[in-house]
C-alpha cells in the first residue's frame, strides 16, 4: 500500500518586540509531513480512533431544523454542514476515516448532491474511508419501540444502502438509547447480519463492576430460544460515546482541550506533553479492556460541522504518538476494531437478558420515559398497526407508481422510532412535529386503503379500479369517540356500509363499536342476514372528551352529537374483509339495560355481578370496587382489585437537585386515589357486552368491559387533565391487586417479543444497591406484564408503551400518565407538562387508553398473551361508505381473503410484513410468536404453505434474506463471526437450537421454530 503523508506547511512569523517598536521577520515556509498511514501493529497497544457524529433526527429541534441548521438559538447544529465538510476532509487524506449512522439525514443530503459528489462518496464507501453503520433511518429507541417498527425502520435504511452502494452494514451502533433490549441484540443485530454491537448507556453500578472485571466487552446471548445462533459481540464504552477528556476539537465550541501545537518557533509548543497525555489515557483504558485494542469515539452530538478541525488534530496525534512508539494510533472504524477483537481469539464473558433499567446516578433511574407523552406513544402504536394493514391492501390492489402510496407514512413512522421521539424526551414543538408527520403520512396511506378496498370491492363490477365509484371514509379519531362516517341519519332510507379488514393470518371474531345517531337500526352481514347487535348509551364522559379533542385536532366544533354506541359481532377471514350493512328499521336495536347503584341505598344487593358469558366480575356496591374475577370455563376464581394511585414527582432541592422529569422517574411519595365521586356505579348490560362506568374523581373516568365469548377484561381509562394547582407534578398508575404470592418475580416483554424474568431489587449481573425501590424496579412494557404463583397467572396487556412493575407481591402496576413541573436535567430543558388548547382555553393533556386483564391456570396464559397481543397491535381496520337503493352485495365483492379460502395460518405464526416493493418484489416476513417452552402446544416448529398464501399468483422465485432484506440469508450465515465464550467449556452442552429448514422450491413450505422470524423476497407471476 502506498504510504500517505499528510503535509502541513506554514510560514513562521518571528515577532520581536523592542519597547514600542514591533519588527516582524518572515522566515521561509516550513513543511511538516504527517504520517497517518498506520495500521494495526501486533504486540502493541492499538488505539483505534473512530471519527463519528451523533445526529438526533429530532430532539431540541425538529429533524428539518437540525438538517438545515435553523433555530440555532436552541442549539447550534447543522447536519448539512457536517456532511458537506466531510467531503474535502476525507479527500485531503485517504487514510482518514469516518462513520455515519442516521439514514434519514444521509439520504436527504444524498438526493441534493451532484453526480460528481456522489461518485466521490461511492469511492469513499468502496475504499472504507466512509462507513455507513447501524444503517437505519434513525438510531431507534429500545424501550418504547415495538419490534415490528424497529425492523421496518432498519429495513428502510438497509435497502437504500444496498441499492445505492451494494453494501450491507456490519455494525450495530446504538450509542445513545437509554438502556438496551434483548430484541436489539439477537434480532436487530445478529439477525440483520451485524458482527458486533456498540453502545454506552448501562447502569452506573453495572458499569463499575464491568470496569473492575474487564467485562465491558461481552458476547450477548439474548434469546433463550435462538441461543448461540443469534448471539452478538457487544462493546460497552468505558464512559460515554464522546472522546476521552481533553480530545475534543469542534470548531467554535467552548472546549479547553489543548491542540497539538507542533511549531517549535511559536509559543505553547506541547508535542511531548500531548503525546504523554495520549499514551497515559490509552494505557488507562487498556487496563480495563481485554486484548491490545481499544477504541476512542472521536465525536459526539452534531460535531464535524467543520470536519478539518478534528482531522487536523488526529493527524498530528497519529504522527507523533507513532513516532514516540509506546502505543500505536490509527484511523479506524468499528468494523476494523471488531475484526481485530475477533482475530485475538479471546474467550469473552457471556451476557444474557438485557440492560434495563438504566440509571446514571444514585437517584437517577431513566424509567420515566417508558411512559412519557402517552398520547404520542399511543398514536405511534396505532399508526404502526395501520401501516402493516395498509401495506397488505396496497399489495392486494397492486402498488401504484403514480397514485398515493405508503412511503410517506413509512418515513414518518421510521422517524418516530428515534430515541428522542416515541420516548417522549423531546421538546414540545418537536413532539408536535413528529405527530404532524405521522398525520400527513396517515392521510396518504388512508387514500391507499380506501382505493384498495374500493378496487377489491368493485372487482366484480364493470367499473373496476379504473373508475372507482365507492368512496370509503375512515375514522382515525374513533379513540375519542369521533367518527362522522358512522354518524349519518339512516332514517331516510340510506344504509351505512362497513367494511372491516383483518390484517392477521387467522380467522378472527371481535366486537365492532361505532357511534350512531339512530336507534331504529339493524345490522346485516355480507349474506344479508340480520345479526345480533346492541345499543349502548353515549354518556357525558365520552362526549366531553370527544368535543374538546375533535375541536383541538380539527380546528372546528362537531355539529353532530351521537346518542348511542352500536356494537355488533364481526367474524373476518384471514388477511381479508367482511362487509356489514347498517340500515334503518321499524324495530329498535337491542337496547342495553342501564342500572345505577348508589352506595347509600341499603335496599340494593351488596354484590354486583357483571358479564354476559363465562367470565364474571364481582363488584362491591358499598365500596364501588372490583372484588372478584370468576371464569366458569377455566374454573379460575380469584380475588382481585383494580385501583389508581399517583406518585408525586420529586422536584429537586439545592442539595439534591435530581428531579423527576421526561427521562427520570423519581417518586416522592405514593398517594392512593380514592373514589371521591358522588355519582353512583353505572352498569350497562346487553347480549354482547356489559360495561361498568366509574367516575373515580374529577379527572379519572373508567369503563370496564366484559364481552360475551371473551375471557378477558377490558379497562378503558380517561385520565386527565392531571391537576397541578397544588404545585406538585404527578405520575399516575393503575394497580391490579390479588392474593397471589409471586415471590418478587414478574415478567415483562422485550420490545413486544420475548418475556424476561424480573426479580424485585435484584440484578443477575451484579449485587444491586437499592436506592430507589420503586423507580429502580420499573421496566418497559410494549406487550404486557404478568406474574404467577403455583396455581395461577395474572396477565395485563397494554395498547402502547408503558412503564410497569410488581412493587409488592400479588400486585402489578402500570403507569398511564405523567405531568411534571420541573425539568430533570438531561438536556431537554423543559418540564413534561403537556397542554392542549381550544379557542384560547388550555388544559392539561387527557389520555384515553386501554389495558386488558386475564387470569389463567398456571401454564395457560401464553396463548392469550400471544394471540390477543396480536389483536391489540392489529385491530380491525374499518372503512365506511353510504349506500342508496340497491343492495351493496349485489354489485360488490362483500367478502374477501388474500389467502386460499380454505387456509389459515397456524395459531403460532403471524405475518408481520406483506409489502410490494418498488421493483415489484414482495417482501414477506413470518414470525413464530412463541418462545421455547412457553406453551405446551404452540412452542413447537410449525409450517406455512406459501402457495396458499398467494393463491391467485404463480410464485416464480423465493429468496430468503436477512431480517432487513438486504442480503441472502445463506451468505449472511457464511460470513457470521463465531465468538468464543469463556463460561462454556469444551464439554458444556448448550441446548440444541432448532431452526426451520431450507425452503423447498417445489413445495414452497416454510418451517418456523420458536421465536424465529424468516424474511423472504418473493417474485410472482399473475
Amino acid at each position: 500500500m502506498m504510504m500517505m503523508i499528510k503535509v502541513m506547511c506554514f510560514s513562521i512569523l518571528l515577532i520581536i518586540c523592542i519597547l514600542s517598536n514591533v519588527n516582524i521577520v518572515v522566515v521561509e515556509s516550513k513543511c511538516i509531513e504527517y504520517n497517518t498511514s498506520s495500521t494495526i501493529v501486533p504486540g502493541k497497544l492499538n488505539v483505534h480512533l473512530v471519527p463519528h457524529t451523533h445526529d438526533d433526527v429530532g430532539w431540541l429541534k425538529t429533524v428539518d431544523q437540525y438538517y438545515v441548521g435553523s433555530n440555532n438559538t436552541i442549539q447550534g447544529a447543522c447536519v448539512q454542514n457536517v456532511l458537506d465538510s466531510l467531503v474535502p476532509a476525507l479527500l485531503a487524506d485517504h487514510n482518514r476515516k469516518f462513520i455515519y449512522v442516521e439514514q434519514a439525514f444521509f439520504q436527504r443530503w444524498w438526493r441534493e448532491q451532484r453526480e460528481k459528489t456522489k461518485n466521490i462518496i461511492r469511492r469513499f464507501i468502496t475504499t472504507g474511508q466512509l462507513e455507513l453503520i447501524n444503517g437505519g433511518m434513525c438510531m431507534h429507541d429500545e424501550a418504547a419501540t415495538h419490534y415490528i417498527d424497529m425492523i421496518d425502520q432498519t429495513t428502510l435504511g438497509h435497502r437504500f444502502i444496498k441499492q445505492e452502494f451494494n453494501v450491507t452494514p456490519r455494525i450495530g451502533w446504538q450509542i445513545d438509547p437509554f438502556g438496551h433490549s434483548a430484541v436489539q441484540a439477537y434480532l436487530l443485530s445478529a439477525e440483520v447480519g451485524f458482527d458486533s454491537l456498540y453502545f454506552s448507556r448501562i447502569d452506573y453500578q453495572d458499569r463499575a463492576k464491568r470496569i473492575n472485571e474487564k467485562s465491558l466487552e461481552v458476547v450477548w446471548r439474548a434469546s433463550n430460544s435462538l441461543g448461540s445462533s443469534a448471539q452478538i459481540f457487544t462493546g460497552v464504552f468505558p464512559k460515554n460515546y464522546e472522546p476521552p477528556n481533553n480530545y475534543y476539537y469542534e470548531v467554535n465550541d467552548d472546549s479547553d482541550s489543548p491542540i497539538v501545537q507542533d511549531d517549535m518557533n511559536l509559543f505553547d509548543y506541547n508535542v511531548p506533553q500531548r503525546v504523554n497525555d495520549f499514551v497515559a489515557t490509552a494505557i488507562s483504558q487498556a487496563n480495563i479492556t481485554r486484548t491490545n485494542h481499544i477504541m476512542w469515539t472521536m465525536g459526539t452530538d452534531f460535531k464535524y460541522q467543520y470536519a478539518e478541525s478534528w482531522f487536523r488534530q488526529m493527524d498530528k496525534f497519529i504522527h507523533y504518538v507513532n513516532q514516540d512508539g509506546r502505543v500505536n494510533a490509527l484511523y479506524s472504524t468499528p468494523s476494523i476494531y471488531t475484526d481485530a477483537k475477533y482475530a485475538a481469539n479471546e474467550a469473552w464473558p457471556l451476557k444474557t437478558d438485557d440492560f434495563f433499567p438504566y440509571a446514571d446516578d444514585v437517584n437517577a433511574y431513566w424509567t420515566g420515559y417508558f411512559t412519557s407523552r402517552p398520547a404520542l406513544k399511543g398514536y405511534v402504536r396505532a399508526i404502526s398497526g395501520y401501516y402493516l394493514a395498509a401495506r397488505q391492501l396496497e399489495f392486494f390492489r397492486g402498488r401504484s407508481k403514480a397514485g398515493p402510496n405508503t412511503e410517506s407514512l413509512a418515513d414518518a413512522l421510521a422517524l418516530a422510532q428515534h430515541h428522542d421521539a416515541v420516548t417522549g424526551t423531546e421538546k414540545q414543538h418537536v413532539a408536535y412535529d413528529y405527530a404532524e408527520r405521522l398525520a400527513i403520512g396517515y392521510t396518504e396511506a388512508e387514500k391507499v386503503v380506501a382505493t384498495s378496498l374500493g378496487c377489491i370491492a368493485e372487482s366484480s363490477s364493470k367499473t373496476g379500479c379504473g373508475s372507482q365509484v365507492s368512496q370509503f371514509q375512515q375514522c382515525p379519531l374513533l379513540n375519542i369517540s369521533y367518527c362522522p362516517a358512522s354518524e349519518i341519519d339512516l332514517s331516510n332510507g340510506k344504509s351505512l356500509v362497513v367494511v372491516a379488514y383483518n390484517s392477521l393470518g387467522w380467522k378472527r371474531n371481535d366486537i365492532i363499536r361505532i357511534p350512531v345517531i339512530n336507534k331504529n337500526i339493524i345490522v346485516k352481514d355480507s349474506e344479508g342476514k340480520v345479526i345480533e347487535s346492541q345499543l349502548l348509551p353515549f354518556l357525558d364522559a365520552s362526549l366531553s372528551v370527544r368535543n374538546f379533542y375533535s375541536a383541538a385536532y380539527l380546528g372546528k366544533l362537531s355539529t353532530v352529537n351521537p346518542k348511542y354506541w352500536l356494537a355488533f359481532s364481526a367474524t373476518l377471514p384471514p388477511l381479508g374483509f367482511m362487509t356489514y350493512t347498517i340500515s334503518g328499521s321499524k324495530r329498535t336495536a337491542t337496547f342495553s339495560e342501564k342500572q345505577t347503584f348508589d352506595k347509600s341505598n341499603q335496599n340494593q344487593n351488596t354484590i354486583i355481578e357483571v358479564g354476559p358469558g363465562n367470565l364474571k366480575l364481582v363488584y362491591s356496591r358499598n365500596e364501588g370496587k372490583l372484588k372478584q374475577y370468576i371464569n366458569h370455563k377455566s374454573s379460575v376464581k380469584e380475588s382481585v382489585e383494580q385501583s389508581y394511585a399517583y406518585y408525586s414527582g420529586y422536584a429537586g432541592t439545592t442539595k439534591d437537585p435530581q428531579a423527576s422529569g421526561a427521562y427520570i422517574f423519581r417518586p416522592n411519595g405514593t398517594y392512593p386515589i380514592k373514589s371521591e365521586a358522588k355519582e353512583p356505579l353505572t352498569v350497562i348490560r346487553g347480549p354482547l357486552l356489559d360495561e361498568v362506568h366509574q367516575r373515580i374523581n374529577d379527572w379519572i373516568y373508567q369503563i370496564t368491559r366484559v364481552y360475551k365469548g371473551k375471557d378477558h377484561v377490558e379497562f378503558e381509562f380517561v385520565v386527565g387533565p392531571i391537576p397541578i394547582n397544588d404545585g406538585i407534578g404527578k405520575e399516575v398508575v393503575t394497580k391490579i391487586t390479588t392474593t397471589m404470592n409471586n415471590n418478587k418475580t414478574f415478567y415483562t416483554d422485550s420490545s413486544g417479543r420475548d418475556f424476561i424474568e424480573r426479580i424485585r431489587d435484584y440484578r443477575k449481573d451484579w449485587k444491586l444497591e437499592v436506592h430507589q425501590p420503586i423507580a429502580g424496579n420499573y421496566y418497559p412494557i410494549n406487550l404486557g406484564i404478568y406474574m404467577k404463583d403455583n396455581n395461577t397467572e395474572v396477565s395485563v396487556l397494554v395498547d402502547r408503551s408503558s412503564g410497569g412493575s410488581s412493587i409488592i407481591d400479588g400486585q402489578l402496576e402500570l403507569m398511564v400518565h405523567r405531568r411534571l413541573l420541573v425539568d430533570d436535567g438531561r438536556g431537554v430543558a423543559e418540564a413534561l407538562n403537556e397542554t392542549v388548547c381550544v379557542s384560547q382555553k388550555c388544559a392539561g393533556l387527557t389520555i384515553v387508553g386501554k389495558q386488558y386483564l386475564k387470569i389463567d391456570p398456571l401454564g395457560e396464559g401464553a396463548k392469550w398473551r400471544r394471540s390477543f397481543g396480536q389483536e391489540i397491535y392489529s385491530p380491525f381496520l374499518l372503512a365506511f361508505t353510504e349506500q342508496d337503493g340497491a343492495s351493496w352485495t349485489s354489485s360488490h365483492v362483500s367478502t374477501f381473503t388474500g389467502m386460499d379460502p380454505s387456509y389459515v395460518l397456524p395459531d403460532n405464526v403471524a405475518v408481520i410484513t406483506l409489502q410490494e416493493l418498488e421493483n415489484g418484489e414482495i417482501l414477506l416476513r413470518l414470525a413464530h410468536l412463541y418462545e421455547v417452552g412457553e406453551d405446551k402446544d404452540l412452542s413447537v416448529t410449525t409450517s406455512v404453505e406459501l402457495k396458499k398464501m398467494f393463491p391467485q399468483k404463480q410464485i416464480r422465485k423465493v429468496r430468503e434474506t436477512s431480517l432487513s432484506a438486504n442480503q441472502e440469508r445463506a451468505a449472511m450465515e457464511r460470513k457470521r463471526l463465531v465468538w468464543k465464550v469463556e463460561e462454556e467449556s469444551s464439554t458444556s452442552s448448550e441446548r440444541k437450537v432448532v431452526k426451520g429448514g431450507t425452503v423447498d422450491p417445489v413445495t414452497l413450505v416454510v418451517q418456523l421454530a420458536p421465536m424465529e422470524i424468516r424474511t423472504f423476497l418473493v417474485e410472482l407471476n399473475d
